[in-house]
């Protein structure tokens, strides 16, 4: 139903917004979908990780037969995923700004469900890595939802709905390695890739049959673009670049601290006197402690960014997140680890729905979905960088130097974000 023109329902606030701005228009329909997309992040989440406790052998199957080279292998082949993401996000978010934020939801989900199948079908791990690049480059089902929900949610319910969205897609990485570690042993290896298909196909179905979207292109951007070819119509305005540059690297620092550790976790765990026979057992615990710590709280500080603004979220979160980093280089025994990390994946987890809100509302709507995309390609930049980093620094500096340069990272963000927050209320 149209609104009168001058009047706004109710919880719409974002900056730009009016009667007709898009967040206005799909009042009706952010919750509905909402919870499909908290499920199809979920769904595709799971497949792409549920791969992590049989790669090596999915690996050795594919005619490698080095010990050396299966780990190696393995290591490209799950990376290349987040590479691929991390390429094409901002491709992505500009044409959901072109022909709206559905059509990337479904072009998402099928892509997917598509290449996790034939991933099944690989002959060899050629095909594997291409296809895990692929399914990255083509799919990202869980970015194209932050930026629907993320301009679809009114401004004040923003943060909730992204900690929500954020839920959905930290549970599927925790229970995707559980999947894998019990679906082989049932169905085989290369169906297990099928049955992950088959999940995406679901959440791909209830994308086209229930979200739905009010998407109308901006005319008097079109408008501007052509009557000013050499304009960027898609760059931020010169007042916000620099808080959009403190943001993105934010982004990218809360993904690169939380696998920083992931190279050497195994090894570390190892010198805890843990019996080798529980080793592998007990470094998957650890590294879900921090999933499942994010879970139980990213809703709720995506609601208190909401009432006490996102900056602050983001400042005191990067500050706890920097100092409970410290204490886990001094850890003597597993559990210690694992309780850390799990305070980690607790303060961690108010950072990117804070993020992602403060980018929403840093640009005008024709460009949000650019400028969410390319915080997906930071997120994911970090992923892939962190891995990197903390194996660098684990050989040549020891595996405590790592807690403690990750640690510091952080609290320069921290820093860094205060700074830029104050020069921004007083420009």
């Amino acid at each position: 139903m149209n609104q009168p023109a001058n009047v706004a329902p109710r919880g719409v606030g974002f900056a730009n917004a009016n009667p007709t701005s898009y967040a206005t228009r799909n009042t009706l329909y952010w919750r509905r979908n909402l919870f499909i997309c908290v499920f199809g992040s979920f769904t595709t989440l799971v497949s792409l990780s549920m791969l992590l406790p049989f790669l090596p052998l999915y690996v050795q199957q594919l005619g490698v037969t080095s010990q050396a080279a299966i780990v190696q292998w393995s290591g490209v082949a799950f990376g290349a995923t987040f590479l691929g993401t991390a390429v094409t996000a901002p491709l992505w978010g500009r044409l959901a700004d072109r022909y709206g934020r559905k059509p990337m939801l479904v072009r998402a989900a099928v892509s997917m469900a598509i290449v996790m199948s034939l991933i099944g079908m690989a002959h060899n791990v050629t095909e594997l890595v291409v296809l895990r690049l692929l399914a990255g480059l083509i799919g990202g089902y869980a970015s194209a939802s932050i930026v629907m929900i993320g301009t679809q949610a009114p401004r004040e319910r923003a943060g909730w709905a992204l900690g929500i969205l954020s839920t959905g897609s930290l549970a599927g990485s925790l229970a995707g390695p559980l999947v894998g570690g019990l679906l082989p042993s049932l169905i085989s290896i290369r169906s297990t890739f099928f049955a992950g298909g088959a999940m995406i196909a679901v959440a791909a179905v209830l994308t086209i049959l229930f979200v739905r979207e009010d998407f109308q292109p901006d005319a008097d951007t079109k408008a501007r673009a052509s009557s000013h070819p050499t304009a960027r119509p898609t760059a931020p305005k010169l007042a916000n670049r620099t808080v959009m540059v403190a943001l993105l690297l934010t982004a990218m620092m809360v993904l690169l601290a939380n696998m920083s550790i992931e190279p050497i976790i195994t090894v570390y765990i190892a010198h805890l006197n843990v019996p080798t026979d529980h080793l592998a057992r007990t470094a998957g615990i650890v590294m879900a402690c921090s999933a499942f710590g994010s879970m139980l709280t990213a809703a709720r500080l995506g609601a208190l960014a909401d009432r006490i603004g996102s900056w602050n979220v983001i400042i005191g979160c990067l500050v706890l997140t920097g100092l409970i980093m410290v204490p886990q280089a001094f850890v003597t025994q597993w559990w210690q680890l694992a309780l850390l990390r799990g305070l980690m994946g607790m303060t961690l987890a108010g950072l990117l729905p804070s993020i992602a809100k403060l980018v929403r509302q840093a640009v005008s709507e024709h460009e949000s979905g650019t400028m969410l995309g390319y915080l997906q390609s930071a997120q994911f930049a970090g992923q892939v960088i962190g891995p990197l980093i903390g194996g660098v620094i684990g050989v040549h500096l020891g595996l405590h130097a790592v807690f403690f340069v990750t640690g510091s990272l952080l609290i320069a963000c921290a820093v860094l974000g205060q700074v830029v927050r104050n020069r921004s209320m007083h420009a």
